[in-house]
């Protein structure tokens, strides 16, 4: 930590998330010293269509940062640096005159380019990309998303033509917001996700932008994850301040966590479930459908990453509150999951849109599976939470397939503070998982950020000393027990597959 350091100064983490936006300021060793949380509405359109209005992301960050902010000033706690941390691969088109979105962000988890990706991968189109990328021919990444907006809605690609349109993930957008226009910019771990970017030379890729017909004008300028992303107006949050990290929510997480070894494991459980492997230096060459991305930029110096991503996870457990009414309150699944010793027999499969890794099928759809007249609410519950924990397994599998034997896991998000959860994941996996005191990963990982762009933090090993665990499980589940759970898991998922 630096000897100038102002007594007090925090750093500001702006997080914003699938379901909601977050501002959280942290304290120089990490504790947290203010949040303020406000969620906000999930457009579907249609089926397999999800969006987001960016103005009310917009709203809502600004919302939840000022006020964090007036308790800062109330408190004399002047911050240092901004960091901000955000949904991946949503994508935000809008106009660079106005600053006016041209459609509203289409999300991550939407899937209507899968007939696109199916079509370009049938015309021999996905080695190149992932060679390129690491990615997949998949509506999950930016690129189809971006396409779909210059092709359907009227008008934007003429004003691209023009050089009036500006892309980016939502970081670009909210620092477009920020400073009032004057930088369109990203980092690397969200270039990284667009399937545009080529992560072997860290640039943007002019083949790619033609295959998917993307203006290279639009595209933001990338930098490195910790460093100078400008100034916030004083318009906007009262006062300039030096907006100094950036990453995309699961990087974010992978540095909150302390990932920095090669071979370090985390696995973050949000509205998806996320599990991230540190490879150092070395790019990662899948043979097991998972992908290799960026795990941060720093210096220039890349350091990659293997992922495999869960698209429903947190979205399983809202499904059972809101869409089957078993709970009222998201925490109250585990008491009723814990009601009952098993789930009965009765499988979930969660592809509400279409199943991730290591399948990557858009078409799948969700089941329940093994229901009989004494299946009741605990044991759908049950259900719902193991269903989470085997397809963090079959990610381990891949893993494992490919050679990558992580000796543990560590886990953050709001699964995270599941105990039933936590202990079932241990017992499904075979290995130890480990919770961290700091329950924020994916924020403080931004503040870590914007900690070392600003020469608060030195290096990454003065990061790793922040991180302390909050909690461990070890496997208890016998060999022959978890098998036969892993062998119905299997019939079931092998049962919605359309690929």
């Amino acid at each position: 930590m630096r000897d100038n350091k102002v007594p007090d100064e925090v750093l500001l983490a702006i997080d914003q998330g699938t379901s909601s936006s977050r501002a959280i300021a942290f304290a120089l060793d990490g504790s947290v010293v203010a949040t303020e949380q406000q969620a906000f509405e999930q457009l579907y359109p249609a089926s397999g269509w999800v969006e987001h209005d960016a103005e009310v992301i917009w709203a809502t960050v600004l919302s939840t940062t000022r006020a964090v902010m007036e308790r800062l000033r109330a408190r004399k706690r002047p911050v240092l640096a901004v960091g901000l941390t955000n949904q991946r691969e949503t994508t935000v088109v809008w106009d660079r005159r106005t600053g006016i979105p041209l459609h509203n962000a289409i999300v991550w988890q939407d899937r209507r380019t899968a007939d696109r990706c199916r079509e370009l991968a049938e015309q021999g189109h996905e080695p190149e990309l992932a060679e390129k990328t690491g990615l997949r021919l998949d509506p999950y990444f930016s690129a189809t998303k971006l396409a779909w907006i210059f092709d359907r809605v009227p008008g934007v690609r003429e004003l691209a033509n023009q050089g009036h349109v500006a892309f980016g993930t939502v970081d670009s957008f909210l620092i477009w917001r920020l400073t009032r226009g004057r930088l369109h910019v990203t980092d690397a771990t969200n270039a990284s996700r667009t399937a545009l970017f080529d992560i072997r030379t860290g640039c943007w890729d002019e083949d790619l932008c033609k295959l998917f017909g993307i203006p290279r004008s639009c595209l933001p300028e990338v930098r490195d994850s910790a460093g100078d992303f400008g100034m916030t107006d004083a318009s906007v949050l009262g006062e300039t301040l030096p907006i100094r990290g950036i990453a995309g929510d699961q990087q974010a997480a992978l540095i909150g966590q302390a990932c920095f070894a090669e071979g370090d494991l985390k696995s973050t459980y949000g509205t998806g479930a996320f599990m991230v492997l540190n490879t150092g230096g070395r790019l990662p060459r899948s043979a097991n459908r998972l992908l290799s991305t960026i795990a941060y930029r720093l210096k220039g110096q890349i350091t990659y990453a293997l992922e495999g991503s869960i698209l429903s996870a947190g979205a399983t457990i809202q499904w059972l509150r809101d869409g089957l009414g078993l709970v009222s309150r998201a925490p109250e699944v585990e008491a009723l999951a814990g009601s009952v010793a098993d789930s009965g027999g009765v499988y979930l499969v969660p592809a509400f849109t279409g199943l991730g890794a290591p399948y990557w099928d858009p078409d799948a759809r969700g089941a329940l599976i093994g229901l009989t007249r004494g299946t009741g609410r605990g044991e759908i519950a049950r259900a719902g939470l193991d269903s989470v924990a085997y397809q963090t397994r079959d990610l381990l599998d891949a893993m494992a397939a490919d050679g990558i034997r992580p000796a543990s896991l560590k886990v953050d998000g709001g699964m995270a503070q599941n105990g039933l959860f936590l202990q079932r994941l241990a017992d499904i996996l075979d290995v130890p998982v480990l919770r961290p005191q700091m329950a924020e990963s994916t924020a403080f990982g931004a503040a870590c950020l914007a900690g070392l762009g600003s020469g608060a933090y030195s290096s990454l090993d003065e990061l790793a000393r922040l991180w302390k665990p909050d909690a461990r499980c070890e496997p208890r589940l016998d060999s022959d027990t978890r098998e036969r759970e892993l062998a119905g898991w299997r019939q079931a998922v092998q049962r919605v597959r359309t690929t």
